[in-house]
């Protein structure tokens, strides 16, 4: 979570989608490049054997305005590397 994070922020696509499930990744990932992300606090955390879930709030600004973003991310396990499933926007 925390390198997607960082690629968000960096704004390293290649890195978004490299960890992104092939069944729910997107043809072409698209970043906004007016937000920028100003911090990410990472709620809970729990694994079950290949499946994971994270519950995070990722701090952002954009044109004067400001946010929080808070989800709950599925992660799993493929080829040894956690991968991003999809997420449920809190």
């Amino acid at each position: 979570m925390r390198s997607r994070y960082t690629a968000f922020a960096l704004g390293d696509a290649a890195h978004l989608a490299r960890t992104w499930h092939p069944r729910s990744r997107p043809d072409d990932v698209d970043l906004d490049d007016g937000i920028v992300w100003e911090g990410l606090v990472i709620d809970e955390a729990a694994e079950d054997g290949d499946a994971a879930v994270v519950a995070f709030r990722a701090a952002w600004r954009r044109a004067g305005d400001r946010g929080v973003l808070s989800e709950h991310s599925r992660f799993v396990r493929r080829g040894g590397r956690w991968v991003y499933v999809d997420g449920v926007v809190d």
